[in-house]
C-alpha cells in the first residue's frame, strides 16, 4: 500500500465554497476508480490544498495521475501539481477500532 499527496496552491480568489464545491465536482470521478481504496481532500493553515490518496501501488497511483489528468487539473484550477509518495506500512483506525499492518517493499 501506499500514500500519494498531491498538492497544489489554491487558485486565486477561490473562496472555501468554491473549494468544496471543486471536490465535490470530482467525487463520482474517483468513486469510480477501482484501485482507489481512500482519498482525502485537505488544506494546510497556509492555503495549500492537497489530495491525500491510498492505493494498492505506485502504479496505480501513477496510472490514475497520467498526463491527462495533469491537464485536465491544469485547465481546472491554473495550477501545477505537485506528488509525493509514501510506503503506508501501518494504520490505526479508531473509528473501526482497528489496527492495519501492510507489508514494507
Amino acid at each position: 500500500m501506499i500514500v500519494e499527496m498531491v498538492s497544489f496552491e489554491a487558485p486565486e480568489g477561490m473562496s472555501n465554497d468554491d473549494i468544496v464545491a471543486d471536490a465535490r465536482g470530482v467525487v463520482a470521478h474517483w468513486q469510480a476508480n477501482p484501485d482507489l481504496v481512500r482519498k482525502h481532500f485537505v488544506r494546510a493553515a497556509d492555503g495549500k490544498l492537497a489530495g491525500i490518496y491510498v492505493w494498492p501501488n505506485k502504479e496505480a497511483a501513477r496510472k490514475a495521475h497520467d498526463a491527462a489528468w495533469i491537464a485536465r487539473f491544469k485547465d481546472r484550477t491554473g495550477t501545477e501539481p505537485t506528488f509525493a509518495y509514501f510506503d503506508l506500512f501501518m494504520v490505526i483506525d479508531n473509528e473501526a477500532g482497528t489496527v492495519s499492518e501492510f507489508p514494507l517493499p
